[in-house]
């Protein structure tokens, strides 16, 4: 019992982040607005984000020198403001806070800058791990 007061006061004091590990079926709909942008499909979309985050939305990863956040990864040192990076060029002009809830609308249009700057290069699992043998990455359900 003495091990549940403080867990609950943890609860209480610190606001949760809603954020999940999701599945690629879950992932697909919510996706849908990056479907064939510049000409990238569902499929190596899903592969590259398992890859990258593991489709988990609230993934922070220590990354040289920078930090990169949520289910697309996004880099503070140019992409996202945080308090580890104050002086980020900030291009998606977000709070890389708001890149680890489960609304992925703010996450979708900042992965759509960095494709239009930097291309899907950006994600480094994308060219060796998610240009061919996609088929598993399909979600039939949908």
């Amino acid at each position: 019992m003495m091990s549940f007061v403080p867990l609950l006061l943890v609860t209480i004091l610190f606001p949760a982040i809603q954020t999940e590990e999701l599945t690629k079926c879950q992932l697909y709909p919510m996706l849908k607005d990056l479907n064939d942008y510049r000409g990238i499909t569902m499929p190596e979309w899903m592969c590259t984000l398992f890859h990258t985050s593991a489709f988990n939305t609230g993934a922070i990863v220590q990354n040289d020198g920078s930090t990169e956040y949520g289910l697309f990864q996004i880099s503070d040192k140019l992409w996202c403001k945080s308090k580890q990076t104050p002086h980020s060029r900030n291009i998606c002009g977000i709070s890389c806070d708001k890149l680890l809830d489960n609304d992925l609308t703010d996450d979708i249009k900042c992965a759509k800058k960095i494709l239009d700057i930097k291309g899907i290069d950006y994600w480094l699992a994308h060219k060796p791990l998610c240009t061919d043998r996609l088929e598993q990455w399909r979600c039939e359900e949908l």
